[in-house]
């Protein structure tokens, strides 16, 4: 399992998936068996809604969401549904998802909103390899020269990601356990599974008002409609490597969730909390638990559905 963790304030960064593509991991003869639907924390939830949960409508994938503050040196600058983070340092500033490329317009506006010029981003990364997250990578390197990085397993899903038949940029393919930095001290990289094989749980510590907080960015572990955890040529450990992603998520401290989608941590409803008074909506370890709980529970309930399909298939 790999992660990109943060032993100071000053940077944060995100790994970005591996592994084979999501439509060889997918397909119209996955076994699904019946609609699927949890309940977790007195609410009940269908794959499809927790999907839609997460990716909103077209609009809500290109709107640009008010810019704002979370916490410490970390800045939203994403849309209503696709989450882009500017992680501010003094050496340069780190962003994590590009999003479609048509929406790095409205994410350079929002980052120059806040204060701060877009070409003094110096690395970007992704949550994962799927095109509504990285997408955007070349036009972010065209405007800023930033420094394209991402996991050397990364590199093939990458590479198939040519918005207008550009070439995908990679300036640094890193090895688990490299380093990556615009400044010190490093970064280090790893990764965890999930639905593009491996998505990121990105932990890093801020500081905030004197207090140092642990803020973790989940890329996610939400089990797509059609995703294959059973048979599934590609990874046929896929559902063992889920539930590794699972328990590693879990044991990282975590005050401050984030994720590569606003849904997955209610992100509307904090925003409009900022400036009321209290203490900061966006700090919230019951919420983090509460979403690995969603996620996991869900996980189990399409596994074991799937395999039951898959049993009467084989009968």
């Amino acid at each position: 399992m790999k992660l990109f963790t943060l032993a100071l304030l000053g940077c944060a960064a995100a790994a970005a998936a591996a592994g084979p593509s999501l439509s060889a991991q997918r397909g119209p003869n996955a076994p699904q068996g019946p609609p699927v639907q949890v309940t977790v924390n007195g609410r009940a939830w269908t794959q499809q809604e927790l999907f839609q949960r997460n990716i909103g409508g077209p609009n809500d994938q290109t709107t640009a969401f008010t810019p704002h503050k979370i916490i410490g040196n970390i800045y939203y600058v994403g849309t209503t549904s696709l989450s882009s983070f500017l992680v501010v340092t003094p050496q340069g500033h780190v962003l994590i998802n590009s999003t479609y490329e048509r929406n790095v317009p409205a994410i350079q506006k929002s980052v120059e909103q806040l204060g701060f010029r877009f070409s003094d981003v110096k690395i970007l990364l992704g949550s994962h390899a799927h095109g509504d997250h990285q997408e955007g990578d070349a036009l972010v390197k065209q405007l800023t020269g930033a420094q394209v990085m991402a996991i050397a397993e990364d590199v093939p899903a990458l590479e198939n990601m040519k918005p207008g038949g550009k070439p995908h940029p990679l300036d640094q393919a890193l090895p688990d356990g490299e380093p990556v930095t615009p400044g010190r001290p490093p970064l280090v990289a790893h990764l965890t599974p999930g639905d593009t094989r491996v998505r990121t749980a990105c932990p890093l510590k801020v500081v905030d008002g004197g207090r140092t907080y642990d803020v973790v960015i989940i890329g996610s572990l939400g089990v797509n409609p059609g995703f294959k955890l059973v048979n599934n040529t590609d990874v046929p450990r896929i559902a063992d490597e889920f539930a590794g992603a699972f328990k590693v998520s879990r044991a990282l401290p975590c005050d401050v969730p984030l994720g590569s989608h606003p849904g997955m941590y209610n992100m509307a409803e904090k925003f409009a909390k900022l400036g009321k008074g209290g203490p900061n909506p966006f700090i919230d370890p019951v919420g983090y638990k509460a979403e690995l709980d969603l996620d996991e529970a869900m996980f189990h309930a399409v596994l074991a559905a799937q395999q039951k399909a898959a049993s009467v298939e084989n009968r």
